[in-house]
């Protein structure tokens, strides 16, 4: 009979307060996997989330960690340790970033925000002098006060109390290591990292917009590597999902070998295909509306459809989060402005999300970021032809299921679409292989058997 663990999954804005793939996956890893027991730990905004998942038999408890509520209470003892603490924290931190010296770093300022209030000593008059006498780039007073305290609500992780548990199951990389490194610091708890994306690069690809001085950006930037290599080397073992992400973390300082490949598996019954299609050309797309998604290349490579095939329709599936509704806005505004107001609609949550995928010719998916996105395997599963870009693992999903084009490239998204609309020998053709190729290799049971197995290979070494 199998031991019962005591697991802590672990994610960053995520399970179980919000919807998503990462949500999914961790539910999957939950319902799957009765004979132990989840604690669920997310990282969240202010600590007033609700959660919006069924909470299966075998999960204990929900620890919700904010980080940008009010601060965990701080500690009365006064300690006069913190300025070497924090200058090998800064030093760490030197473009490009030093996750091995970060690493050295993070422990001993763990070990003093578990006894004092690091929040204070962040913000004191002695370490903001410290970051501008340091920092080489040039920051004003303000820049080092923004990053300053952008950095402490980064940092909260290190002052709440560890979590214990036999196996510290991350989701993602960046802030919620955090969570592990304490708990492994603590007690010993090994952790696993299941990476959803390239955190990095995520990291990358969203400060390019933002307002903040260019001094700034590079800063945090260091951080964020440092922090993604830091986590590689703490981690006893990695678990990319998909080639892709694997070479990532290979370039970043990860050890090949405590690496395992893990694709993503569904249950193919839940997604079963049909024969019919939709009266009129419809083209679907199904997830979150976020930026990460790239709604407004797929909008823009519609448009060039419509050309091509006057009665198409666009029908997009998916939430939009309170933090996404400025982007779900300008979606809607280029819909009007491209003249596509009654053919491209959003249609919010699908009670099914079988339904949705059934509600199109074909599946397109345009992101500047993934992992190895369910949407993509759920959508083969169910007999749809991919359209997608050529981004973290989803080439490796879609194989000879469909078109894979570059990012950002909506005339290349709109020939493929076309193609597919068009030639409908292709189109069923390219369906069936869909299907198959979920069936040989991304089912749930594969899956759910494959972590079952590390989760016993990490208590016993």
């Amino acid at each position: 009979m199998t031991a019962t663990l005591r697991i802590a999954l672990i994610s960053e804005g995520a399970y179980p307060f919000h919807p998503g793939g990462v949500s999914l996956w961790c539910d999957q890893l939950i319902n799957g996997m009765p004979e132990h027991k989840f604690t669920a730990v997310a990282l969240t905004v202010d600590g007033s989330e609700r959660s919006t998942w069924p909470a299966p038999a075998n999960l204990d408890r929900i620890v919700n960690l904010p980080l940008w509520g009010r601060a965990p209470e701080p500690k009365r003892t006064r300690r006069r340790d913190f300025d070497e603490i924090h200058q090998a924290f800064l030093e760490s931190l030197t473009p490009p970033g030093d996750p091995d010296a970060l690493l050295r770093a993070l422990r001993p300022m763990f070990e003093f925000a578990q006894t004092a209030d690091l929040r204070k000593a962040l913000l004191s008059n002695e370490a903001i002098d410290r970051l501008l006498t340091m920092w080489t780039a040039p920051l004003t007073l303000r820049d080092a006060l923004t990053v300053a305290d952008l950095i402490e609500h980064m940092l909260r992780p290190l002052s709440y109390p560890p979590i214990e548990a036999d196996i510290s199951h991350l989701s993602m990389n960046g802030l919620s290591a955090l969570v592990a490194m304490c708990s492994k610091w603590t007690y010993g708890t090994p952790i696993l990292m299941s990476e959803h994306g390239v955190y990095l690069r995520e990291r990358y690809l969203g400060i390019v917009n933002e307002p903040s001085p260019h001094a700034v950006k590079v800063l945090l930037l260091s951080f964020f590597r440092a922090l993604a290599g830091a986590a590689y080397r703490e981690s006893d073992m990695l678990a990319p999902h998909s080639s892709y992400n694997r070479r990532w973390q290979l370039h970043n300082g990860a050890d090949e070998q405590r690496m395992r490949t893990m694709y993503n598996g569904i249950d193919p019954a839940d997604f079963p295909p049909v024969d019919s299609e939709p009266d009129q050309p419809t083209v679907v797309f199904v997830g979150r509306i976020d930026p990460l998604k790239d709604l407004h290349t797929l909008i823009r490579a519609f448009q060039l459809v419509r050309k091509e095939i006057p009665d198409a329709r666009l029908r997009m599936f998916g939430p939009v989060t309170p933090a996404n509704e400025n982007y779900h806005a300008s979606c809607v505004k280029l819909i009007a402005e491209l003249g596509l107001t009654d053919c491209a609609v959003f249609e919010g949550r699908v009670p099914r999300q079988i339904d949705a995928y059934h509600a199109g010719h074909l599946v397109a998916l345009t992101s500047v970021s993934e992992g190895f996105p369910f949407t993509v395997v759920e959508s083969m599963s169910a007999g749809r032809p991919q359209v997608c870009t050529n981004v973290g693992g989803v080439c490796e999903a879609v194989g000879d299921a469909g078109f894979v084009v570059p990012p950002r490239d909506h005339a290349a998204v709109a020939q493929a679409c076309v193609k597919l609309l068009k030639d409908t020998p292709l189109r069923r053709k390219l369906g069936l292989a869909a299907r198959q190729r979920v069936l040989e290799n991304f089912t749930l049971q594969k899956w759910n058997d494959t972590y079952r197995g590390i989760y016993t290979e990490l208590v016993t070494r």
